[in-house]
């Protein structure tokens, strides 16, 4: 087996806390009853897409929102409803990402939109002094920006290129199955960082990948 020098991390669920639950509730409140069929952590409607590849505006986005819920609703209410899911970034998982590059090459690779980046930037400025995640990566992929989303192979495939890694000693985190599955047929190895673990969780003290996981 190739030795394993590269790594992509997902940032919501795997780096970043995130709670679905709390923006499908939000709109739930804002008069979506049924938001939870439209958009959470395993499937969404092509309005969300959309946002996330950049082919529209948050103002567009918002727009189409409104078309589902009361006409007194108004454009904060429903950013701090599509925000109420972003929580923080632990300190530990800080630096860990700080030491883990002495041992591997790290990019992230986020399914995410400029709304949500707006705010998890202002989060993380707040709580642990960064004004991006730039910092802590070789390159950050945000599907907003380079116009592609997972699970497709295209999204992975660029990533592998651009970064200039072989697919062979690459190696992709994600806390959701079907970014894993996606992963997977693009020929990227995959793990799959669950409820019951977290990310540190497959790393020894040295900030080396547990063998026995491999």
């Amino acid at each position: 087996m190739h030795q394993i020098k590269n790594i992509i991390f997902d940032l919501g669920g795997v780096l970043f806390n995130i709670d679905y639950h709390k923006t499908i509730s939000a709109f739930k409140d804002l008069g979506i009853p049924n938001f939870d069929e439209i958009y959470s952590k395993t499937k969404q409607t092509a309005l969300f897409d959309s946002f996330e590849t950049g082919k529209i505006t948050e103002e567009q986005f918002i727009a189409g929102l409104k078309k589902q819920m009361p006409s007194h609703i108004n454009y904060e209410e429903i950013i701090k409803a599509w925000n109420a899911m972003l929580l923080n970034l632990p300190n530990e998982r800080v630096e860990f990402l700080k030491s883990i590059r002495d041992n591997y090459n790290i990019v992230l690779l986020s399914n995410t939109n400029e709304t949500h980046i707006t705010a998890f930037e202002e989060i993380i400025f707040a709580q642990n002094g960064l004004k991006n995640l730039n910092p802590l990566f070789d390159k950050v992929y945000y599907s907003s920006r380079i116009k592609l989303r997972k699970p497709n192979a295209e999204c992975f495939h660029y990533v592998l290129n651009d970064s200039q890694f072989n697919v062979d000693e690459t190696l992709f985190f994600d806390d959701s199955i079907q970014h894993i599955e996606g992963s997977l047929a693009a020929g990227i190895k995959a793990l799959h960082v669950d409820n019951s673990k977290t990310i540190l969780d497959f790393f020894d003290t040295n900030y080396k990948l547990k063998t026995i996981i491999l």
